[in-house]
């Protein structure tokens, strides 16, 4: 039902534009990226623990469930550690405009295996949504830019990601979406030594309230909002859940740091807000069709 997907669509997207307003301020205030990583994957425990708890605690160990979801939980994970070494490379004004695509890869990977289609609002919705989508964070700075290793990484995490999602939408095809969430809390829990090792720990490290204890406050709404875009996924087609969230959430965020920093965005924000804007109501008022057979 259409209700189910987008309600938990519009959940997710709620969650993390809220938590994207504020996720940077830990790092801001002296607690370095890779910790916060560290304090997203213990965030995870909480609404994978719920999640069990709604099955009885029997989640899939089968072959094909396991496979699905390590690779769903790796590619998250492995994602976001190749991102780290990105942002130490290049700029993060064209990163992060880069690996917003990432829709792309499972719009693509949705219409061709999955036989997923959508009608002419949703189309138009999907359309809008990747034009909006890199405008969010491009800030064209003077001079030219060398393109190098940082591009290479950027582009891994892009497919990384969108490939993630392709995956989730898969895999709930054979399993339920409590057992996809375990395998993703498992697999992010599995890379907290390889953040630790990328610490600098030799630096000063913020230990305070403003460091680790609101990075854990705003990495539960991310945690969350991983849960219930698995349940988007569940019940939505891929190609139309993806676009919607990822375009929806940096349009919150930006609202948010617009209104708390009581100053105009730039014009690629703005362009980014009303592309985002139109391509949000396409997608929600498109009538649910079926899959081709």
């Amino acid at each position: 039902m259409k209700t189910h997907w987008l309600g938990y669509a519009l959940v997710t997207t709620l969650l993390w534009g809220v938590w994207g307003a504020f996720a940077g301020r830990p790092v801001q205030n002296g607690f370095p990226e890779t910790l916060v990583y560290v304090v997203w994957a213990l965030t995870m425990i909480p609404p994978a623990l719920f999640a069990l708890a709604r099955i009885d605690w029997r989640v899939r160990r089968d072959g094909p469930a396991i496979a699905h979801g390590l690779a769903i939980g790796l590619l998250g994970a492995g994602g976001q550690m190749i991102l780290f070494h990105a942002v130490k490379e290049g700029p993060t004004y064209l990163i992060f405009p880069l690996i917003s695509l990432s829709p792309v890869i499972t719009i693509a990977l949705s219409y061709a295996f999955l036989r997923e289609r959508t009608g002419a609002m949703g189309v138009a919705g999907i359309v809008l949504a990747l034009c909006a989508l890199p405008l969010f964070d491009y800030a064209p700075e003077q001079g030219g830019v060398a393109y190098g290793w940082w591009f290479v990484l950027a582009l891994g995490v892009l497919v990384a990601w969108g490939l993630q999602a392709y995956f989730i939408k898969r895999a709930n095809a054979i399993m339920d979406a409590e057992s996809i969430f375990f395998y993703m809390a498992v697999s992010a829990l599995a890379f907290i030594p390889v953040a630790l090792l990328m610490t600098d720990f030799s630096q000063p490290i913020n230990y305070g309230l403003d460091g680790p204890w609101l990075a854990a406050i705003t990495q539960v709404l991310n945690a969350v909002g991983a849960l219930t875009l698995v349940y988007a996924f569940r019940h939505g087609k891929a190609l139309v859940v993806s676009p919607l969230v990822n375009a929806g959430a940096p349009l919150l965020t930006t609202i948010i740091s617009v209104a708390m920093a009581a100053t105009l965005p730039n014009g690629f924000k703005l362009a980014g807000i009303g592309l985002s804007l139109a391509a949000a109501l396409f997608l929600a008022l498109q009538p649910d069709e079926p899959s081709a057979a």
